[in-house]
C-alpha cells in the first residue's frame, strides 16, 4: 500500500464572490485560492457554464430543492475545481463537481474518479453545514440569514 503524496497544510484564502440566482436556486459563490493563483474572468465564465449547463438539470431532476446552495471556484495547484452544492429535503446536501487539470482539453470524468473535494474545499463545506443548521434547521427558518 502506497501512502501517496503528502502535502503540508497551509490555509488558502477564501473570497466572497457574491450570489447568483440560477434556476430555482440562489447560490453563494466562493473563491478559494492555492498559493499564487487568482480567479480569472475565464474561470467565472466556466463556472457559469457548468452551473447552467449541467448543475441546474441535476437540481431539477433531483427535486425537493430548498432553493439555496453554494458554489466553490478553486484554482488549485494542479487544476481548476468548481464544486456546486445545493440543499434538498431540509437537511440533505447534494453536489456536482467539475475538475479539469491545467493543460488538459477536457474535464475529468467524475464518475470514474469520484472526488468529494480537497481538504480546503471541505473546510468551506463544513462552514456551510454549520450555517445551514443555525439558520435553516430551526423553528422559523431564515433563508436571508443563510
Amino acid at each position: 500500500m502506497s501512502a501517496g503524496p503528502i502535502e503540508v497544510y497551509h490555509a488558502r484564502p477564501v473570497s466572497d464572490l457574491g450570489t447568483w440566482s440560477a434556476g430555482a436556486v440562489d447560490w453563494k459563490i466562493y473563491g478559494l485560492l492555492a498559493r499564487g493563483m487568482e480567479i480569472t474572468p475565464e474561470m467565472i465564465e466556466t463556472a457559469r457554464r457548468f452551473l447552467e449547463g449541467e448543475v441546474l438539470d441535476r437540481v431539477a431532476s433531483m427535486g425537493e430543492s430548498n432553493g439555496l446552495g453554494f458554489l466553490i471556484i478553486h484554482p488549485g495547484d494542479t487544476g481548476l475545481s468548481i464544486a456546486a452544492h445545493w440543499w434538498v429535503q431540509g437537511s440533505i446536501l447534494c453536489q456536482h463537481i467539475y475538475r479539469k487539470a491545467y493543460g488538459d482539453t477536457a474535464p475529468m470524468d467524475t464518475v470514474t474518479r469520484p472526488v468529494v473535494g480537497c481538504v480546503w474545499e471541505l473546510d468551506l463545506v463544513g462552514a456551510e453545514r454549520e450555517a445551514w443548521q443555525a439558520t435553516m434547521m430551526i423553528e422559523q427558518p431564515e433563508p436571508a440569514a443563510y
